[in-house]
């Protein structure tokens, strides 16, 4: 089963709350081209940093109603990487869904489509810059930089 158009929508949807477009479009893409994995509802909410939501959240019963009538839920869309280095696993869609299969089988092994999040750019800032330059555009060598 593969995820649903919506579905990368509503990724980029999420994920445009936590990155740059730039990042999103990359980001997408991957998820796009990525091949299905399957990893365990306890281990995605464990690297997520997210707990398991309650039996009486809207959209966990509408998941569940799917279950019991025998329908497979869509595969989740997973970033590996932290935001900001606080937690190692994004779930882009799917976290009802996670919820969902936890409370069923916490061990339930879930379709998962994964992509890393690129490694970020760093800038040096126009101060830095004009301190690692001579006054004649030169770079410093290492002996005369500032510590």
């Amino acid at each position: 089963m593969t995820p649903a158009p919506h579905d990368f929508e509503a990724a980029a949807d999420y994920l445009s709350l936590l990155f740059d477009e730039t990042t999103v479009r990359g980001v997408v893409g991957r998820l796009r081209t990525a091949t299905v994995t399957t990893k365990k509802a306890k281990d995605l909410l464990r690297a997520s940093c997210l707990g398991v939501l309650p039996l009486d959240d809207h959209e966990l019963v509408r998941d569940l109603k799917k279950v019991k009538r025998g329908e497979q839920l869509s595969p989740v869309l997973l970033v590996r990487g932290g935001v900001g280095g606080d937690r190692p696993l994004t779930i882009a869609d799917g976290y009802h869904r996670i919820c969902a299969s936890y409370h069923l089988d916490e061990d339930a092994d879930i379709p998962c489509w994964l992509a890393d999040l690129p490694p970020p750019v760093v800038h040096a800032s126009p101060q830095l810059a004009k301190r690692q330059t001579g006054t004649r555009g030169r770079r410093l060598a290492a002996r005369d930089q500032p510590a």
